[in-house]
């Protein structure tokens, strides 16, 4: 078992949470049980996959969650990229957030790789 809180992947995807509930509350009142739901449910799935992995009590199966985390986080992607796309949201709050989101996705191959060496 692992202490998820330690973990600076887990920290990075609770502050992209922080960062996609703020976005997301500039989109449109329309996209509420759409594109805004969809936005939300991914980010949040990145550090609940990476916590609920971690109490797993071998390494197997916690890279299988960190593999959940890692869509979620590719799905996130998308999303955001159809909400520029739509003209939701601006250049700049679109790079931002690719570029956390990307060094997440980093972060949890490099935690597999290590999971997988140990």
């Amino acid at each position: 078992m692992h202490n998820f809180r330690e973990l600076k992947v887990w920290q990075n995807a609770r502050t992209l949470v922080k960062q996609i509930y703020d976005i997301s509350r500039s989109l449109p009142e329309n996209e509420k049980y759409g594109l805004i739901q969809q936005i939300r449910r991914s980010a949040v799935s990145i550090p609940s996959n990476i916590a609920e992995g971690s109490g797993k009590m071998g390494n197997k199966e916690f890279t299988h969650f960190l593999r959940i985390s890692l869509g979620s986080a590719y799905e996130l992607e998308t999303q955001l990229i159809l909400a520029h796309d739509l003209e939701f949201i601006t250049d700049n709050e679109l790079n931002n957030t690719m570029d956390n989101i990307q060094e997440i996705q980093r972060m949890i191959v490099g935690l597999e790789k290590s999971l997988a060496n140990s």
